[in-house]
């Protein structure tokens, strides 16, 4: 059970309580940062992506039956929503700038579907609502990329 605690927590900064979320956020851009320029273009961000999910639904699973439903302590599903919304973006600070404030904006304010997903069961509700919140934070950035293209 402890594995599935530290994987939950993302190495402890769940238990960190308010603004874990967002630590657990801006730790993922960080590592999105100092990981090779190739890697932003490449098939690993959807493997990636996908193992962080899959395993945040496992975790978020045992954990749930301890800690309850959604527990503050559980920021893995925050990794995965930067995982989604920096899917092949330009890896550059400014992006990841932006991805995490839209991010942290739709997974706060949860317009659109994302409120509906958190009553899905178990780590799969845990997961869903910050995944979709990461698809709304990739269509934004996406957009702004393309005004930029045009300007």
């Amino acid at each position: 059970m402890k594995v599935y605690k530290i994987i939950a927590s993302v190495l402890g900064i769940g238990y960190v309580g308010k603004g874990g979320g967002t630590i657990a956020a801006l730790l993922y851009c960080i590592i999105w940062l100092l990981l090779p320029v190739a890697y932003s273009d490449s098939v690993w961000q959807w493997v990636i992506a996908f193992f962080i999910i899959a395993t945040g639904i496992v975790s978020g699973n045992k954990v749930d039956e301890i800690w309850g439903k959604d527990s503050s302590k559980v920021v893995i599903d925050e990794v995965a929503g930067m995982c989604v919304a920096l899917l092949f973006v330009p890896q550059k600070i400014v992006y990841a700038f932006i991805a995490l404030v839209l991010f942290r904006f739709f997974d706060i304010v949860k317009p659109a579907g994302i409120k509906s997903l958190e009553k899905w069961p178990g780590g799969w509700g845990v997961m869903a609502d910050d995944v979709l919140a990461g698809v709304y934070a990739l269509i934004g950035i996406k957009l702004l990329l393309q005004v930029q293209y045009f300007l």
